[in-house]
């Protein structure tokens, strides 16, 4: 599938520094930043540094260098809050992707939402 990547997304404008951000961490390919409307004590999005719509797409075309730099960095965040479940309560990670998955930025982000308990993710419907 060809994917179309729009370079006016908020994220886009993010990585150009065109809008501020609260960086938490940031590599040679991937920034971590903490939401601005946080719906858990720790909210942080972590984003790849390259055009990539979804999550389906980053794991089909990046580099394999970027797609390390991305989880290593993942790593780290869980790390440094202290959320992974062996150090801290936990997390969730969310990646919404197309239409059906509600995306609202069309740049491949990763949610991670951490300190306190989540409740199911889903409700049967």
């Amino acid at each position: 599938m060809a994917y179309t990547y729009d370079d006016q997304n908020i994220f886009a404008k993010i990585l150009r520094g065109e809008i501020p951000n609260n960086t938490h961490t940031e590599t040679e390919h991937t920034l971590a930043f903490h939401d601005i409307q946080p719906q858990a004590p720790h909210h942080v999005l972590v984003i790849p540094k390259g055009a990539y719509v979804t999550a389906d797409h980053f794991a089909a075309e990046a580099s394999d260098t970027e797609v390390l730099d991305f989880w290593r960095t993942f790593a780290v965040i869980c790390s440094d809050l202290r959320i992974a479940p062996d150090v801290g309560g936990g997390y969730r990670m969310i990646a919404n992707s197309g239409h059906d998955g509600v995306q609202e930025v069309q740049h491949f982000h990763l949610h991670v939402l951490a300190g306190r308990p989540m409740g199911r993710m889903l409700q049967p419907g």
